[in-house]
């Protein structure tokens, strides 16, 4: 075990902060990569990692570099589980105030996975489903969640999934990516524009504070997420992800 400390348990915050290193640095390192990216002696990182890999949550591939173990997968799902069940009634409160199809999406690897939803009561609306994974490129959710992170993060995500382009208004290149990455931070919001889908739009903000990057959007037929709906809409988006967020 290790000592107690300001912030909790030692040797729990230093594995968690491998783990984050790993992550951020597309799910693999070697080992003198990480003694450069985390200030913990060799040994001590060494110990942690044999402790990890014990546990599930880290493998060493046979390559000689350390990944994320599947360990962290099951708690990841359900995480994702009971992330999704506790922002149904904010997605509820937006169906209410909007009319329109809620979601709820958090970066899973290379995609966008909806981990919630709750559907308009309009017989013409978006369809998709808990658990579908998105290219982040071609969805509001997911370009609002890139949005969040660097440029070196953004092309590896990009680089790893590709980009293939749904329709003939999706973005396809890494530059027209950047440009509009921009355009969404100076605004506050994403637009999704018949980039996933012919005929449907869609309006996401990123939830700040997350430990995992994570959107919420609201979505429907480009007739009726118009210039007035997107006026009423994306403030109440905003305050939405402001209180999950703040986990009211």
């Amino acid at each position: 075990m290790g000592t107690n400390t300001t912030s909790g348990v030692q040797s729990v915050d230093r594995a968690f902060l491998l783990l984050e290193r790993i992550a951020a640095e597309g799910g693999e390192m070697t080992i003198s990569h990480l003694a450069e990216e985390v200030p913990l002696p060799l040994p001590t990182i060494h110990r942690l990692l044999h402790t990890l890999i014990a546990t599930g949550y880290v493998r060493q591939l046979s390559n000689k570099h350390y990944s994320l173990g599947p360990g962290l997968i099951r708690l990841g799902e359900s995480a994702g589980q009971q992330l999704g069940a506790w922002a149904r009634p904010h997605l509820a409160g937006l169906v209410e105030e909007l009319g329109e199809t809620a979601n709820m999406a958090v970066l899973d690897d290379d995609r966008a996975t909806y981990v919630a939803q709750v559907p308009s009561a309009h017989s013409m609306r978006m369809f998709t489903e808990v658990g579908r994974r998105v290219h982040t490129h071609t969805s509001g959710v997911g370009k609002a969640i890139l949005a969040l992170l660097s440029e070196e993060r953004v092309e590896a995500i990009v680089s790893s999934a590709g980009m293939p382009v749904a329709t003939v208004h999706s973005i396809g290149t890494l530059p027209a990516l950047r440009v509009e990455l921009a355009r969404i931070r100076e605004r506050g919001y994403a637009v999704d524009d018949s980039e996933q889908e012919i005929g449907v739009r869609c309006l996401a903000v990123s939830v700040p504070g997350m430990p995992t990057p994570t959107a919420i959007s609201v979505s429907g037929p480009e007739s009726r997420v118009d210039d007035a709906f997107r006026a009423r809409a994306v403030p109440l988006l905003q305050e939405t992800a402001r209180r999950i967020g703040q986990g009211r």
